[in-house]
C-alpha cells in the first residue's frame, strides 16, 4: 500500500511511519517543517497541493493538529480556536479533501486523544477537539463511498511526551508510541469504519 502520514516526524508519526515501513508499505511523510514534503492543514490550498504532490494513495493519516492547554478561566475565544482550526478542522481538511485522493476502499485515519472522555485541568480545548473529531469520524464513516474506511486512534499520554505533558496527566499510565502505532495499523489493514481505537493502557 501507499500510505501517506501527515505529522511524521512527531512522537506519534514518526512510530506510525516506521512500523508501516516496515510492515512493506510505501511511507510518504508529511510534515509542517519537515517531512518528504510540507503541508499547512490549516490551509485548503496547501492540503490541495500536498494531494497534487503525493497523487493516489491507499491510505492516508494524520498524526498532526495543535492543541491550546490552559485555564478556562481565563481561556479567550481566540485561544479555542486555535483547537478548532488545527486539530479539528485541519484533520476534517485532510479527510474531505482527501477522500478524492484514494483509490476504491483506501482508508483515513485521524488522530483524537483521552482528553475526549478523560479530561484533564486546562484540557478543555482538547477535549472538545478530540470529542469532535471522533464525531465527526463516526457521522462520515455512513456516507463515504467507494468503500472507503474512516476511523480515528485515541491514544493516552505517550511515553515519549511525558516530560512535557505529564504534569497534565498526573497519575496517568503511559503508553509508547510505538504501541499506539499498532492501532493505526489495525485501522488501515483491518476492515472496520467509523471506530475509535483507544490505547489508554
Amino acid at each position: 500500500m501507499k500510505v501517506l502520514v501527515v505529522g511524521a516526524t512527531g512522537a506519534v508519526g514518526s512510530a506510525v511511519a516506521q512500523v508501516l515501513a516496515e510492515r512493506g508499505h510505501e511511507v510518504v511523510r508529511a510534515g509542517r517543517t519537515r517531512g518528504d514534503l510540507k503541508v499547512d492543514i490549516t490551509s485548503d490550498a496547501s492540503v490541495e497541493a500536498l494531494y497534487a504532490a503525493v497523487g493516489r494513495v491507499d491510505a492516508i493519516v494524520s498524526a498532526a493538529g495543535g492543541l491550546f492547554f490552559g485555564p478556562v478561566t481565563e481561556m479567550t475565544p481566540a485561544n479555542f480556536n486555535v483547537g478548532l482550526q488545527d486539530k479539528l478542522l485541519g484533520q476534517v481538511r485532510l479527510a474531505l479533501l482527501g477522500q478524492r485522493v484514494l483509490h476504491d476502499g483506501g482508508s483515513i485515519t485521524l488522530t483524537t486523544g483521552v482528553a475526549a472522555e478523560d479530561p484533564v485541568r486546562g484540557g478543555s480545548n482538547a477535549a472538545a477537539v478530540n470529542a469532535a473529531v471522533e464525531g465527526f469520524v463516526r457521522g462520515a464513516a455512513i456516507e463515504l463511498p467507494r468503500g472507503l474506511r474512516i476511523n480515528a486512534v485515541s491514544p493516552t499520554l505517550l511515553t515519549e511526551s511525558s516530560a512535557a505533558y505529564g504534569a497534565l496527566f498526573p497519575g496517568v499510565e503511559t503508553v509508547p508510541a510505538a504501541r499506539a502505532a499498532l492501532a493505526y495499523v489495525r485501522s488501515i489493514e483491518g476492515p472496520l469504519t467509523g471506530r475509535v481505537f483507544r490505547v489508554w493502557q
